[in-house]
């Protein structure tokens, strides 16, 4: 797994869906190999990325749990951006 990518979920501040993208691409380019993809691999390359952005957005969104949401760093809000 891609040590870049944090714990998306019960996080506060709440993440966003530009979070979400962050992470997709983090993980589409660790499994890849590709920071950037040539122009013949660039379509796949973004249509995954955006396939995986939806996947974890759903499953974000259908989990459940009751400890406290526990506090996003601004090291990690400042890696995610990136």
């Amino acid at each position: 797994m891609c040590r870049s990518i944090y714990t998306l979920y019960n996080v506060d501040p709440p993440i966003t869906d530009e979070d979400i993208r962050a992470a997709s691409l983090q993980y589409v380019r660790k499994i890849s190999g590709f920071n950037k993809p040539s122009k013949v691999n660039e379509v796949a390359f973004n249509n995954a990325v955006d396939e995986i952005a939806v996947a974890s957005a759903r499953l974000l969104a259908s989990l459940v749990t009751k400890t406290p949401l526990r506090e996003r760093t601004l090291t990690t809000h400042s890696r995610l951006e990136k």
